[in-house]
């Protein structure tokens, strides 16, 4: 089973990932992260980006959710190929020639998770910081959902405390271990 999270830079994401496998853990599911590809990518990114970063990124992200998936009973993707897809298409234009694939792989995902924008981004020493870069992006990707038909779990912008909850209760796993019957 794949979750994918899915949102602009600097919402948190990541720190949802680990929070979410944390309790699938204690669950004792076997788990793993796909991390954020665009940290490893050899060529620019963010608003410098260009077509071979961003189809390096894309394709990055689906080797390895290849690689993970037969391993593991779920795997928690820090992003989808979705959002992905926003940054090439904010910074080059729709590419027709992605679609299928993309249309193809996000059947692939079990739920994807829209996480919203809390925050600025933060300086992390690769993300942009600009807060109209963030909100660009996270129009480009609410305006491809629509487009693709797509109807992600939406978090509530509220209290994050509550989001891993609603993730499992989309899931219908529990948040806790079954009590064990002792006699």
């Amino acid at each position: 089973m794949k979750i994918a999270f899915l949102g602009t830079h600097g919402v948190g994401k990541t720190t949802l990932c680990y929070e979410l496998a944390a309790a699938l853990k204690r669950l004792d599911l076997s788990v793993d992260l796909v991390k954020e590809v665009a940290r490893r990518c050899p060529l620019p990114i963010n608003r410098e980006t260009t077509d071979q970063a961003q189809r390096w990124i894309l394709h990055a992200q689906i080797a390895d959710e290849i690689e993970l998936e037969p391993e593991y009973d779920i795997i928690v993707c820090d992003r989808a190929v979705l959002d992905n897809y926003a940054y090439l298409v904010h910074a080059r234009g729709r590419q027709p020639d992605l679609e299928p694939l993309l249309r193809r792989w996000l059947e692939t995902y079990r739920l994807l998770v829209k996480v919203p924008i809390v925050s600025p981004p933060r300086f992390d020493g690769t993300r942009d910081v600009s807060v109209g870069f963030q909100t660009a992006i996270d129009g480009t990707i609410d305006a491809l959902l629509e487009e693709f038909g797509v109807s992600p779990l939406r978090l509530p912008a509220g209290d994050r405390t509550q989001w891993v909850s609603l993730v499992l209760r989309q899931l219908r796993i529990p948040s806790r271990p079954p009590q064990l019957d002792l006699f």
